[in-house]
């Protein structure tokens, strides 16, 4: 019986960083290739700590992965990010969707209880897709993960989750990102649309079967 192979934390790191190069992250950045990993290159010995990183299998049944590079949109710009993003196999380009008015996409910043680290790149621990939290209230489900000491994903992590994990995002398993509100009932989604990558809103008092919620034990940078 062949084993899966599960590459070690300092394998999976390297890994997310030359998917983020070889996408051309450090040209939104405005940094050279060698400039950009040094940037994320501090961040190595935190996502070593938090030990082996995930097979593509474990991710897609799991829907949890150890940690995450994400890079902060004054850096990447999410209407170009979500263009990178594709589904596992695909390549047609992810989109942010026409029901996001325009100039809407910037009011959405991180709630206090997600404030980032205010640096160009942070890591994002023990992420979880949330698929348990589908055909839940939205708000209700927010509140259950506040509970729990976890924090919820804001919108660059999500784009950041399904950039390094396309394998997480499929049917029936898609997930909101309440960590980013613009001050009404509206919360940040991504689930797939003319397979695609898309990255929409729903009211956080309508229920879906089909939209978790994700969210991540904490971040460091």
């Amino acid at each position: 019986m062949t084993q899966q192979h599960t590459p070690d934390a300092g394998a999976e790191f390297d890994r997310q960083v030359r998917t983020l190069t070889g996408l051309g992250y450090p040209a939104l950045a405005g940094l050279a290739p060698e400039e950009f990993e040094g940037l994320l290159a501090p961040l190595r010995e935190a996502a070593v700590a938090q030990g082996a990183g995930p097979g593509a299998v474990e991710v897609a049944e799991s829907g949890r992965v150890p940690f995450l590079l994400v890079i902060a949109r004054d850096t990447a710009p999410i209407e170009r990010t979500m263009e990178l993003a594709t589904l596992q196999g695909k390549s047609l380009p992810g989109f942010v969707d026409h029901s996001f008015e325009p100039g809407s996409l910037e009011r959405f910043v991180a709630t206090p209880e997600a404030a980032l680290p205010g640096h160009r790149a942070h890591l994002l621990l023990g992420v979880e897709r949330g698929e348990e939290f589908c055909g839940a209230v939205p708000s209700e489900a927010m509140g259950t993960i506040a509970d729990r000491g976890r924090t919820l994903l804001t919108i660059e992590e999500g784009v950041a989750l399904i950039t390094q994990f396309p394998e997480i995002l499929v049917k029936n398993k898609c997930f909101s990102l309440g960590g980013s509100r613009c001050g009404d009932r509206r919360v940040p989604a991504l689930w797939i649309s003319r397979r695609s990558p898309k990255l929409g809103w729903c009211w956080e008092g309508n229920p879906h079967t089909w939209l978790g919620m994700a969210s991540a034990a904490g971040r460091t940078a």
